[in-house]
């Protein structure tokens, strides 16, 4: 029974737990060190200072230029994933976790429209049920009054930041499709935090706030959570396909519910679990599809 299970562990389904597990735990620690009055801008700066090391030294463990080849493009993606970031960062903190990690699932409509828009890819029918569902599961997490009569729904600030960090996220997807064809992936991952961290601290301004020791550990950890979350999702692509790798991905979803019941005894509402289902549904059902 061991041996059978272990077999169908397969190299890419363990990476991709590590990588979703990683995101999971970064989103927790994204939440809880925000308890200590510590600012969104702050933790984004954090988390770019840790990764630009840790992408600096692999750049020069590869010994390739740090500065590609396609620059207009490497700097776009680096602005994008820096908006992005401090959008999601923010949901993070001011929403649920569950709810602030399923709102993230809505980013394949962002990439289809925007694949459709700008590389004239063609939008298939799986695509098209997908954004369906996506769009009634989102309106009955976010105003389920519309629907049911329910006064119980989430802040549309915290929402329109998820939804603006799905976006960013669609976007620097797309971007990278572009930037793979000619850059190392080392390259294209420096790019982020050398935008971010100049970023976000030149909008921090004044309103840095000195850690304390528990806060630093905390903001420690977000950046290496995020390392790990990046080299699992990386090494399970290598192992899976695509699509069979983005499907593993939504057990971060079943993360993100124990760990926010086990730290923050956060227990997701009806509307949370059907909408965030249909949700999921959606998006599993565009990364599945067969033609």
């Amino acid at each position: 029974m061991l041996s059978k299970l272990d077999y169908n562990l397969t190299p890419g389904l363990r990476y991709m737990l590590l990588s979703a597990l990683g995101f999971s735990l970064m989103a927790v620690c994204v939440k809880a060190v925000s308890r200590y009055d510590i600012p969104v801008l702050e933790i984004v700066a954090a988390r770019a200072l840790v990764s630009m090391v840790i992408s600096y030294l692999d750049i020069k463990r590869k010994r390739i230029s740090l500065w590609g080849n396609h620059k207009p493009l490497l700097i776009a993606r680096g602005v994008v994933g820096a908006v992005a970031l401090i959008c999601v960062y923010y949901a993070v903190t001011t929403l649920p976790l569950a709810e602030a990690t399923i709102l993230q699932y809505l980013h394949p409509i962002f990439t289809a429209l925007l694949a459709f828009l700008f590389l004239k890819e063609a939008v298939q029918r799986s695509t098209l049920i997908c954004i369906l569902l996506s769009i009634i599961g989102l309106v009955i997490m976010v105003k389920p009054d519309l629907l049911f009569g329910t006064v119980s729904e989430l802040p549309l600030i915290s929402v329109l930041a998820a939804l603006a960090g799905a976006l960013g996220s669609a976007i620097a997807y797309v971007i990278v499709r572009r930037l793979s064809q000619t850059e190392d992936s080392s390259v294209i991952i420096f790019y982020f935090p050398m935008i971010a961290l100049p970023f976000s601290i030149a909008l921090l301004g004044d309103n840095f706030v000195m850690p304390g020791t528990e806060a630093l550990l905390l903001l420690l950890l977000v950046g290496i959570f995020t390392q790990v979350g990046q080299v699992g999702l990386t090494k399970a692509m290598q192992h899976d396909d695509a699509s069979k790798a983005t499907a593993y991905s939504y057990v971060q979803v079943i993360f993100a519910l124990l760990l926010g019941w086990v730290f923050f005894s956060e227990i997701p509402t009806l509307w949370t679990m059907i909408g965030g289902g249909l949700i999921i549904i959606g998006a599993l059902i565009n990364v599945l599809w067969k033609r």
